[in-house]
């Protein structure tokens, strides 16, 4: 296989656009799709901190790699910021991972733990509350998902930064679109979309750059570029509908390459009019933690609270800031 653009051994076929790539070519591919869309959603401005979510996954690095590349060109500041959730055997390599990254591009990098500021790990949450296969509790990407955006929000803030980074690929994307057309929260799909209709004080507005590279190319633009990155998965996943979701998507897309782009163009022309309907809604602030909230009390602490109930209940203690 030759690149088409050059006639050199290709690295890379793009089913879904017919064409080879070789590796300068491959890289330049990636690199352009995360300047075109930082260029026509404005996600970011000259001078703007950035925070850049980095777990020590692929997606949180390659992003942190490739944006710390674009902020030598244009004038924005990063900052790499780690979520530990406290998770046995997966988190502790994927934090260093994030460390080395971060301290070999000459980034800041700040960690925040679950232990430290929700009161205990998501291994601990999970011990408390019983077993998923019960229905004892929820799964614990529920529980996960929810404290790392709270915590998120509040490292960013912490941090003085304008934007928060997230490496959320183009599967992401189309999982997240389809999971929730299913669940029947078309609301959500007017708040997580490409751009921010309204900025809401208290919320650091999030940002995708990854949104449309698909997940195998940001796959092989680490191996590619020798950036070391950690390929493990979370032993909650397993819990998570969004596997299901996945697979499927990934068959279709082998069956009719180009799928995902389809599903992504589809939300994107939507996502204006969603946005209008549902994005400017008044929000209050959390009486717990006082961080922006549709209720009296955020996701965030009424999970919190059901842990501790829970605990209590058990007879476990915990440090609770």
């Amino acid at each position: 296989m030759k690149c088409t653009k050059c006639g050199r051994d290709a690295v890379y076929h793009a089913r879904y656009e017919g064409k080879f790539y070789c590796h300068k070519h491959f890289n330049e591919m990636v690199e352009s799709k995360v300047k075109q869309t930082v260029r026509k959603y404005g996600l970011i401005k000259r001078g703007d901190r950035i925070a850049v979510g980095v777990s020590g996954g692929k997606d949180s690095v390659v992003l942190l790699h490739i944006l710390h590349k674009l902020s030598q060109k244009f004038p924005f500041e990063i900052i790499a910021i780690t979520i530990d959730e406290g998770i046995a055997g997966y988190r502790p390599e994927s934090v260093e991972i994030a460390k080395k990254n971060a301290k070999m591009l000459g980034v800041e990098h700040r960690i925040y733990s679950f232990k430290e500021y929700i009161g205990f790990t998501l291994d601990e949450t999970v011990n408390i509350m019983g077993s998923f296969e019960k229905g004892e509790r929820v799964g614990a990407c529920s529980y996960c998902g929810v404290w790392r955006r709270w915590l998120l929000n509040y490292a960013a803030q912490d941090v003085n930064a304008d934007k928060l980074a997230v490496g959320h690929n183009l599967d992401d994307e189309v999982q997240m679109f389809l999971m929730n057309i299913m669940r029947g929260d078309v609301a959500r799909l007017g708040r997580t979309g490409p751009y921010y209709e309204v900025i809401h004080e208290g919320l650091v507005p999030r940002i995708k750059p990854l949104r449309e590279v698909p997940e195998k190319e940001i796959v092989l633009y680490a191996v590619l570029n020798n950036i070391e990155v950690d390929f493990s998965e979370c032993p909650y996943a397993v819990e998570a509908f969004r596997a299901e979701i996945r697979d499927w998507i990934n068959e279709m897309e082998e069956k009719h390459p180009g799928t995902k782009y389809q599903i992504l163009r589809s939300y994107d022309k939507m996502f204006p009019l969603l946005a209008k309907a549902y994005a400017h809604r008044d929000l209050n602030r959390c009486k717990i933690c006082g961080q922006p909230t549709t209720g009296e009390i955020c996701k965030a602490c009424s999970f919190k609270l059901q842990v501790q109930e829970k605990a209590k209940e058990k007879g476990i203690t915990f440090r609770i800031e």
